[in-house]
């Protein structure tokens, strides 16, 4: 592992820096967007059957049937309201996507150095490396791809994932804002 870590060179750095962003992010966005953050049962239930809404008063849908019973003449506020917190819901993830673009080219960048010092050692006489100093080199160049690579999976398996959870949210909450929106033509 210390020779992996010591291969990538000095890009080893912000391909830990981009790991640790990437982990913080997908931690912070899996707690924000628990299910009792965003559209708690009672809440649910109470727009579903079309009575008082009370309790979760932290949570997305409760903030969006706040801003609707202080603007009932105003559908379309009311959708952009929406709109906002369904954007509010997504911070963070684009930039799991850089990461996972970037990390690979960074790993690349490695190893496309590392390459270069491995050539620089072939011996002007014989046209031929040491065997054994080549073989080490390449190894430890393609080490940098090796990081780039999994700091991106780090990052594109848990974006996948929580925009797919945002993608259910939001279908959920348009379909809750239209039961919200008729009840508040209806009074």
């Amino acid at each position: 592992m210390r020779d992996i870590i010591t291969g990538a060179g000095l890009l080893f750095w912000p391909l830990l820096l981009c790991s640790i962003i990437a982990i913080y992010i997908i931690a912070e966005r899996l707690y924000a967007l628990r299910k009792d953050a965003i559209l708690p049962d009672d809440i649910v239930d109470a727009i579903i059957e079309g009575k008082p809404v009370q309790g979760g008063r932290h949570s997305v849908i409760a903030r969006i049937v706040e801003f609707s019973q202080l603007h009932k003449d105003d559908p379309d506020a009311v959708k952009a309201f929406a709109r906002l917190q369904l954007n509010r819901m997504e911070r963070g993830v684009p930039y799991l996507d850089v990461i996972y673009v970037t990390a690979p080219l960074l790993g690349l960048t490695g190893t496309i150095t590392g390459l270069l010092k491995v050539f620089k050692q072939i011996s002007p006489e014989t046209g031929l490396p040491d065997p054994v100093a080549f073989t080490n080199g390449v190894s430890l160049a393609l080490s940098a791809t090796l990081i780039g690579l999994i700091v991106a999976l780090l990052a594109l398996v848990p974006s996948g994932y929580l925009l797919r959870k945002i993608d259910n949210y939001a279908a959920k909450m348009d379909l809750l804002l239209e039961r919200l929106l008729a009840r508040n033509s209806k009074s």
